[in-house]
């Protein structure tokens, strides 16, 4: 058997929780809009990238290895940090901002996946050493698992 008080504390809980009144809250859905057809996203805008110019090579490649980890999505964190260990090293300047740039201009990670993995085609201005590297890496050919 219960004891009392047990009792009137149990039947407190129920009675609080079932006079609280249901709480509604607004949700606002933010997220890129690209080409998205669903009206209710809010367009976030982005900074315009800016090539950093007085950064050294060392602190380069490492801010390209932290930020091709670091990716908005799992497929380009898993594919460009892969890349990005196996190739920045042996890099040259020239190569090191074309891969800053194609990581950082565009707002979207997808047309990055779609880019590397030749689902769309490259723009001009992103086609180079860099990214034919990057295609050619994204075929996987020895198949290859992690790294």
């Amino acid at each position: 058997m219960f004891s009392s008080a047990l009792t009137r504390r149990m039947l407190c809980a129920v009675c609080r929780t079932s006079l609280r009144s249901p709480v509604t809250a607004a949700v606002v859905t933010r997220g890129y809009r690209g080409d998205a057809p669903e009206p209710n996203l809010i367009e976030i805008p982005l900074p315009p990238w800016q090539e950093r110019k007085d950064e050294s090579l060392d602190i380069k490649r490492k801010r390209l290895l932290y930020e091709s980890r670091k990716r908005g999505m799992l497929e380009n964190c898993i594919l460009l940090s892969i890349f990005a260990k196996q190739y920045l090293e042996s890099m040259s300047e020239a190569q090191l901002r074309q891969y800053d740039r194609l990581i950082n201009e565009p707002s979207n990670d997808w047309d990055i996946y779609y880019w590397a993995t030749e689902a769309m085609p490259t723009p001009d201005v992103y086609q180079g050493d860099v990214m034919d590297l990057l295609k050619e890496f994204t075929k996987n050919r020895q198949m290859e698992q992690g790294g």
